[in-house]
């Protein structure tokens, strides 16, 4: 009996339901022990956690009963140093045991008494340290006598191992939890992939049957052949009309985008003159300050747009004009103000255009800084070099002759430009690098010129 159209799609329909519960399926077992995964594989690392919290103040405990002993032995206070380290990281970890076994209530007794005992050892090493620097050995040797401070370190060796003991149970349990994960997982796969695989092979039953049906009629079309090449030269006349019109429609819009990048660099010329003239009202020199620095940044953007414009390459801009034009227009704003020269020397690449604004936000923020703090005296030099490596990252220098900055230094002024410097290396996959001259600063942005 021929397979009717209809029959055809309503048992198409039903094996595509069928294949598309059996993937549901495994997709959910998926998602469901994935998110198992992800819960024991934080506890896995809570568990690691606290058996190495546990080791860790075992360790310093030791060190410092150690460091103690050298000095009750010597009476050299050198050994005082490694003994106040060992001893505080030992009460740091014992700050942050019982947070870190919250999760493991067989142990809340065993770390309450931990704890106290650790008190009582740090106090008797303490005691012990007193007396040697008092002189009073007789009262130190008495006290060790007691044997007290072996009984309670050895308490502390009882209770450490315990706890690592724990944390290594769990994390057998959990390594075995994961990995009947894994069977479940596999398991719901393999049903899943066979009832995939049978479905398909009806499919294509299905189909091949369905096609022999079809070629039976192949006969009755070749009638209309003759009519259809007839429609196809015309739709082909059509598409070719078509094609005509999308070219011409894309020309327009090359245009137009031309146009919204002049009109945006018109605007932002016109905002970079309405903050100029704000400024020029203001009393308040912090005031002026930030709103010439808000006015460098939108300068910056606006060049890319300019440059777009008279280039007709929206997709990459030449660093070396871009930048050239950009430090040319700083120069004739600030250089002869400050009283400070600006030099610069740019190989000829190209990057991408919107990594090409944050590189011209990125120059006018040094370049500003470098004017601001790096000669108190308002004479000086201020160099800008790009270089490409040969390895595919372009390297800003940004150098100064000044006053220079120390690792320890907190940034002058209020740190917007720093955040802004940030994000943009953020952004484009950059390192920031500062290095101290002899004298004044190099400041170093090392960023891919290939597209991310």
């Amino acid at each position: 009996m021929p397979i009717s159209t209809r029959q055809f799609v309503g048992s198409t329909l039903a094996l595509l339901t069928i294949g598309f519960f059996a993937l549901c399926a495994i997709l959910g077992t998926n998602i469901w022990l994935g998110e198992r995964a992800r819960i024991y594989s934080r506890e896995v690392i809570e568990a690691r956690d606290v058996k190495a919290i546990a080791v860790d103040l075992r360790g310093a405990l030791q060190t410092a009963e150690s460091s103690q002993r050298g000095f009750l032995y010597t009476g050299n206070e050198i050994y005082l140093a490694p003994y106040g380290l060992a001893k505080e990281r030992a009460l740091k970890a014992a700050a942050q045991l019982p947070d870190m076994t919250a999760s493991y209530p067989s142990l809340q007794p065993a770390v309450s008494r931990l704890l106290t005992t650790i008190s009582d050892k740090i106090e008797e090493m303490d005691q012990l340290v007193r007396n040697k620097q008092d002189r009073d050995d007789a009262a130190a040797l008495a006290l060790v006598r007691t044997n007290r401070g072996k009984l309670l370190m050895d308490e502390i060796n009882l209770f450490t191992n315990g706890i690592v003991i724990a944390a290594d149970d769990r994390l057998a349990e959990l390594v075995g939890e994961q990995t009947d994960n894994a069977l479940q997982l596999r398991l719901v796969s393999v049903i899943g992939g066979m009832v995939i695989l049978a479905v398909a092979a009806l499919g294509i039953f299905t189909i091949v049957r369905y096609t022999k049906e079809l070629n039976l009629a192949r006969n009755e079309l070749t009638f209309a052949n003759d009519r259809l090449e007839m429609r196809v030269a015309a739709r082909t006349e059509e598409l070719a009309i078509a094609n005509t019109e999308m070219r011409n429609a894309r020309d327009r819009a090359r245009a137009l985008l031309a146009e919204v990048n002049h009109r945006v660099a018109n605007s932002l010329s016109l905002v970079v003159s309405l903050i100029g003239l704000q400024a020029r009202t203001l009393e308040s020199a912090s005031a002026k300050a930030a709103l010439d620095e808000t006015r460098a940044r939108v300068q910056a953007i606006a060049m890319v747009h300019r440059r777009l414009y008279d280039d007709g390459d929206v997709r990459e801009v030449a660093l070396d004009e871009y930048l050239t034009g950009l430090l040319e227009q700083f120069k004739t704003t600030v250089e002869a103000a400050e009283g400070i020269t600006l030099k610069y020397e740019f190989e000829p690449v190209r990057l991408r255009t919107d990594a090409s604004i944050n590189l011209g936000v990125v120059v006018t923020e040094w370049v500003m800084n470098a004017f601001k703090y790096a000669y108190p005296d308002r004479k000086g030099e201020v160099r800008v070099r790009l270089d490409a490596d040969g390895n595919g990252l372009g390297i800003l220098h940004v150098e100064d002759d000044g006053i220079g900055r120390s690792a320890q230094e907190k940034p002058k002024g209020t740190g917007v430009g720093t955040r802004i410097v940030n994000a943009m290396a953020s952004s484009m996959g950059a390192t920031i690098d500062y290095v101290a001259g002899s004298p004044g600063t190099i400041a170093r942005f090392s960023f891919p010129l290939a597209a991310r």
